[in-house]
């Protein structure tokens, strides 16, 4: 049975800005702060370590009761058993995906202008990702603003994540639009104490 999306912060690895620490300890402490969705997103391993990994995170993630999503490889996705997959606008279509995964498992997809979002609806995407909103280290893409995440927020009926340059500081600015979803990858897994990072933002959120 397909899992759905929780509300609240949507947790991303980032290893190279986690100042040291590898994707297991990062997944680990945001488990440990409360976080019931992780997407496995690793761009500069081998695909032998990432599989690797995503064995060992996904284990993680089921005996701890939180939803797994593998980013871009939907064939790691099916190997570990993921819960879903994440892909972008420059990779495999959805429905294209959908025949690969089957019925029961969540396809989320990137998102960056009106019409990425309604296309995703239209191709029957489980969730959105709307972003950047700001500017960011993580993606190398311009900022969208809070004018299009304001736009799905009214229009999209499908569950979306709000991400990309996304602070403690300026979590509040996105909180106002009515978004229930967030992402702050660098802020949590480059934080010296992620589970109190993550206390800090919810009580903002």
């Amino acid at each position: 049975m397909k899992k759905e999306i929780p509300l609240g912060i949507y947790g991303i690895t980032a290893e190279n800005f986690a100042n040291g620490k590898s994707n297991i300890e990062c997944v680990k402490e945001m488990i440990k702060g409360g976080i019931k969705i992780i997407q496995y997103r690793e761009k500069f391993k081998s695909l032998k370590a990432k599989v690797k990994e995503a064995k060992e995170i996904a284990k993680i993630c089921k005996d701890n009761a939180v939803v797994f999503i593998v980013n871009d490889h939907v064939d790691i996705a099916l190997l570990v058993e993921a819960d879903g997959v994440h892909v972008g606008q420059d990779d495999m279509d959805i429905k294209d995906v959908r025949k690969i995964v089957g019925d029961d498992m969540i396809i989320g997809v990137s998102t960056h202008c009106k019409e990425d979002a309604i296309n995703a609806v239209k191709n029957e995407a489980d969730y959105i990702g709307v972003g950047p909103i700001f500017k960011t280290t993580t993606k190398d893409r311009a900022p969208v603003g809070l004018e299009y995440l304001e736009f799905v927020v009214k229009n999209i009926n499908i569950p979306f994540v709000a991400i990309g340059g996304i602070k403690e500081h300026n979590i509040n600015k996105i909180a106002k639009t009515g978004a229930t979803r967030i992402s702050l990858v660098s802020e949590i897994v480059g934080s010296e104490d992620i589970v109190s990072k993550i206390d800090s933002l919810n009580k903002i959120f």
